[in-house]
Formats: C-alpha cells, sequence, structure tokens
C-alpha cells in the first residue's frame, strides 16, 4: 500500500522537527582567546571546563547515535503504515533517548556554569545572547523577501 500523501509530509515534518544536539561541531568557548579575554577565565577553569565537556560528549555521542537509531525506527515505521499503538510506542522511546540527551547536555553546562565566578556568568550570558543575535541577523540575510532561500545564502562574499 502507498503511503498517502498526508503521511509522507508527516514523516518528512518529523524529521525536519528532530534537533542535531551533537552532530554539528560543538563551540568550544572557553578555548578561544576572545571569550578566555572577555570572561578573564584562568588556565585552571579553562582546563575543568575542558575536562567536563570531555567527560560528557562520550555520553552525549552515544545518546545520539542512539536517538538516530530509534528515529530511523520511527520513519520506517511511518512509511510502512505500522498501526498506531506500534508507532505510538516508538515515539515513546524516541523521547525518552531525546530527553536523556538533553538532561545530560543541559547537566553538561550547568556544570560548566558552576565552574564561573557570578561576574564571569553574567558576561558568558551577555557573550550568548549577542551570539544568538547574530545569529537570527544572519538567518534574516539569507531570506529573500519572498521568503524563499537566496541563491547566494551561506556564501562568503568578496571583501
Amino acid at each position: 500500500m502507498m503511503p498517502s500523501l498526508c503521511q509522507r509530509m508527516l514523516a518528512v515534518a518529523f524529521a525536519l522537527m528532530v534537533s542535531d544536539v551533537v552532530s554539528a561541531q560543538p563551540l568550544q568557548w572557553w578555548k578561544t582567546e576572545p571569550a578566555r579575554t572577555e570572561l578573564a577565565l584562568t588556565s585552571e577553569q579553562s582546563t575543568e571546563i575542558e575536562g567536563i565537556f570531555q567527560d560528557a560528549i562520550v555520553l552525549l555521542r552515544q545518546q545520539k547515535d542512539e536517538l538516530d537509531r530509534l528515529e530511523g525506527k520511527l520513519s520506517r515505521l511511518i512509511e510502512m503504515n505500522a498501526d498506531e499503538a506500534m508507532v505510538a510506542r516508538q515515539i515513546d522511546r524516541v523521547e525518552l533517548v531525546r530527553s536523556s540527551l538533553n538532561k545530560t547536555r543541559t547537566l553538561m553546562l550547568l556544570h560548566m556554569r558552576q565552574v564561573l565566578s557570578v561576574d564571569q556568568r553574567v558576561k558568558l550570558t551577555a557573550m550568548h545572547d549577542r551570539w544568538e543575535r547574530q545569529q537570527r541577523d544572519n538567518d534574516k540575510q539569507r531570506v529573500a523577501p519572498d521568503g524563499s532561500a537566496r541563491p547566494d545564502a551561506g556564501r562568503k562574499r568578496p571583501n
């Protein structure tokens, strides 16, 4: 039986909804000179944060691999028009692993923040806010006035 257009759209929407937490190279801000300078990070703090990151990244990658595997199975179930109870059980498995992945990441970030002084945490939050604004501005520049992606989006322009 051919999947209906609605089922295909559901599968595509679900795939797009999935966040890709670990596959992108994580920004290791504590290693960058601008962040170290702005936060006045000591080498001991940077080393401690690096240790927290290294301890967590192995587990994060394992959890991300498991999430990808379970999401693949869910997509296949949806594509083959599996019965709703089966799909619901697989959704539960996917969301349990996604929750665990998010918890691991959040605890890693908490442990990193605990290494910083109150003043450094305030500065880190300000840095993060600036970065998010820049990302939003960059995203706006990648969209044409009609809402479609601009053909030159993502390409560096010559100076």
